[in-house]
């Protein structure tokens, strides 16, 4: 009889704690111990019970906090003691998550488990920025590539394949190496003048967005002092952004309103 715990590998979406799915906050809701990333935000934690255990094995670009191979340990650990455990990961756990590797950890050590998709980053944060991946006659397809290889390996990618003007491209993890990645789509064929947009902490209140074309946007990122997370999206659609924009100007009116209420309490 197998007397291990289970496993939950959950997907926590971009940001928007509204964003789980149902069986997502089921889950965290039911764990003995929740083992979260550093891009789960703040108000899907505040979801955990007081009485659930919680565990951050955060890391970021170039600061690597837990190494992935002691993170499986951790999981596989606390399998073995017979807990209930959430592994609990931003956007979608097989969307540049690496949660294939902790899965395979599992399957070697044969602890059951499941995978619970998230909506991934790059459909959230285009979503909340007016953005449509897809769009007749601007979109025929999407690709998704990470800018950051792992133990910074030098980014060798199919470049011609990937400049492709009636395609979405959208970028992973690509702040650092933004500079080389526009310079090798401009030099493998795609136009300077693509419009190309940067999302900063999409879904959630903090979220910032920056539409420009592709030569000018690592400077426009710099301008307005942009930080990881941020999204890359490359393409045409990237054109229909102020028109379809609707989580924008709703923070800004909620910005408004809330300034409104404090002058009108200030003047009482």
């Amino acid at each position: 009889m197998n007397k291990n715990g289970f496993v939950s590998l959950v997907g926590a979406g971009p940001g928007d704690a509204e964003l789980l799915t149902i069986k997502a906050l089921r889950l965290l809701q039911t764990a003995d111990v929740v083992i979260y990333d550093r891009l789960v935000s703040a108000d899907i934690l505040e979801l955990i019970p007081a009485g659930v255990s919680r565990m951050s094995v955060a890391k970021s670009p170039g600061k690597h906090c837990v190494p992935q191979d002691q993170i499986n340990e951790i999981i596989v650990s606390l399998a073995k003691a017979g807990r209930r455990i959430v592994r609990l990961k931003g956007g979608d756990p097989y969307m540049f998550g690496r949660g294939g590797e902790e899965v395979l950890a599992l399957k070697k050590h044969h602890i059951d488990f499941e995978v619970v998709p998230g909506i991934t980053s790059a459909s959230g944060c285009s979503a909340y920025s007016g953005i449509p991946l897809t769009h007749r006659g601007m979109s025929r397809r999407v690709q998704f590539i990470t800018g950051h290889f792992n133990n910074d390996e030098p980014l060798q990618l199919n470049w011609r394949s990937i400049a492709d003007p009636e395609s979405t491209l959208v970028i992973y993890m690509g702040l650092a190496n933004l500079p080389l990645i526009t310079r090798c789509l401009i030099d493998a064929g795609l136009p300077e003048a693509t419009p190309a947009a940067a999302v900063q902490n999409g879904t959630t209140e903090d979220q910032q967005r920056v539409i420009s074309t592709l030569i000018q946007l690592n400077d426009a990122i710099h301008e307005n002092r942009m930080q990881a997370p941020v999204m890359i999206i490359i393409g045409q659609v990237v054109s229909l952004a102020n028109e379809l924009d609707w989580f924008q100007c709703q923070l800004e009116a909620d910005y408004d309103e809330e300034f409104l209420r404090e002058n009108n309490t200030l003047h009482r």
